[in-house]
Order: C-alpha cells, then sequence, then structure tokens
C-alpha cells in the first residue's frame, strides 16, 4: 500500500474531506511518530501494534565477497511488534 491510498482511503472515509487535508493529516500523523521515535519512546497503536527503538551493539561482520572480516558500528534501529488482533487477522 503507498501513501497514495491512504490517502485515497481517508477520503472515502470522510467522504467531504479534500486529498490536501488527508494528506495533511496523514503527514503530521507520521512526523510525530517519527519525533517519538527518534526521541526514544514506544509507540502503541491499538490494534495494530507497537514501535520501540532497539539498540544494536557493535559487533564483526564478515564481507561476502571477500570473507574478511569488518567493523559493524554500533547504531539504533526500531523494533515492530504486531498486536493480537493484527496476527490474527494475518492468520485467518
Amino acid at each position: 500500500m503507498k501513501r497514495s491510498d491512504i490517502v485515497r482511503s481517508i477520503q472515502v472515509q470522510f467522504k467531504n474531506m479534500r486529498a490536501a487535508d488527508a494528506a495533511a493529516i496523514l503527514d503530521a500523523v507520521s512526523e510525530q511518530m517519527i519525533a517519538a521515535v527518534a526521541d526514544g519512546n514506544r509507540i502503541e497503536v491499538r490494534g495494530f501494534g507497537t514501535f520501540q527503538p532497539r539498540a544494536r551493539a557493535t559487533k564483526i561482520g564478515y564481507n561476502p565477497c571477500t570473507g574478511k572480516p569488518m567493523h559493524l558500528a554500533a547504531g539504533t534501529t526500531i523494533l515492530f511488534k504486531p498486536s493480537r488482533e493484527l496476527t490474527k487477522k494475518m492468520n485467518g
């Protein structure tokens, strides 16, 4: 599903809403979610799942072409855990 599909589905849900307004709503929500995760906060969307930042330690990786070891720096990634409702819908 692309951003334009989400905007269109918001317009279908709220019949009097313009596409620009639906896009602005989607942008505002995504900006708030990005800012919250960047600040290290956990986000919970009931019925969908949770997003939470996760620290990744420094480790030694291997170059797949040469097989030589290389240093992989520490960083932060995002962990997504789907809700029970979403998991049930996906599995039938």
